[in-house]
């Protein structure tokens, strides 16, 4: 376990690129256990790359990504899936199977990592709870084809949460929702890191949502994090790079031009 005051995620000194496009120059970032924290930016700044390159979806150019203390870049695969167990993700759009149940694509992960270790009647067992947990009891035989984008979302969060992980990660979890599904998104975030003790990161341009959840914020920008801190100090920066963001204006010296080239 992380020390208290201890970062239990780091990322130094990471740099990532795919081709031409530098996404991180210089990525440096701590989390903190039980907290959540949400990273900012606009579209293309990589904030799905951060949250991939924990799990090694993708693998960073360079620079280094600890969690409890330990290199996830070099890890091994067995010792990459006993700490995949530890952190789950919610894709953005929830990422569901068509061809499975709702029952069958919340236990996939189950199945996935415990397929030794969990009976049958165990994973049901979890998968009920899981999902009675995003409030959907009782779906565990409908099918994604009859589900609404809130629902899909919350399916998508109950299947990470089957397996009760120590890290949630939030890949923009309420983009294409309705005002009262993401209402019912940012209550689930707080409610499950009351209920599980989860870190989490969320990763979002939501900046209601952002205020809604937060412990903490940080904003990427051209390929680092410059700014970071509790909401209230988000709100008070002084930083024009943050205002910009906070009140979707683009700064007044860019042009067409330097916005397509940034």
């Amino acid at each position: 376990m992380a020390a208290p005051g201890e970062p239990l995620i780091q990322f130094r000194h990471v740099r990532k690129a795919f081709g031409d496009k530098v996404v991180f120059r210089d990525l440096n970032l701590d989390v903190y256990p039980g907290e959540t924290i949400t990273v900012m930016g606009g579209s293309g700044v990589g904030k799905s790359v951060l949250l991939k390159m924990l799990i090694r979806l993708l693998e960073p150019d360079a620079g280094s990504i600890r969690f409890h203390g330990r290199e996830v870049t070099t890890m091994r695969d067995a010792e990459l899936r006993r700490t995949r167990q530890h952190i789950a993700m919610l894709f953005q759009g929830g990422a569901l199977f068509d061809s499975f149940s709702v029952g069958d694509n919340v236990a996939y992960a189950l199945r996935e990592h415990f397929f030794r270790e969990m009976a049958e009647d165990e994973i049901a067992e979890r998968v009920r709870w899981a999902l009675s947990l995003v409030d959907l009891p009782g779906t565990e035989t409908m099918r994604p084809a009859d589900l609404s984008g809130g629902m899909k979302k919350r399916v998508g969060l109950a299947r990470a949460i089957a397996l009760r992980p120590e890290v949630l990660l939030y890949d923009e979890p309420t983009t294409g929702l309705d005002p009262i599904n993401t209402t019912r998104i940012n209550h689930m975030i707080n409610g499950l890191r009351r209920a599980l003790a989860v870190t989490s990161i969320v990763v979002t341009h939501d900046m209601q949502s952002a205020f809604s959840v937060s412990d903490r914020m940080a904003l990427l920008h051209r390929g680092e994090v410059v700014v970071q801190g509790t909401p209230d100090e988000i709100r008070r920066a002084t930083d024009a790079r943050v205002s910009d963001f906070i009140h979707g204006q683009a700064p007044e010296h860019e042009d067409v031009e330097t916005l397509l080239q940034a």
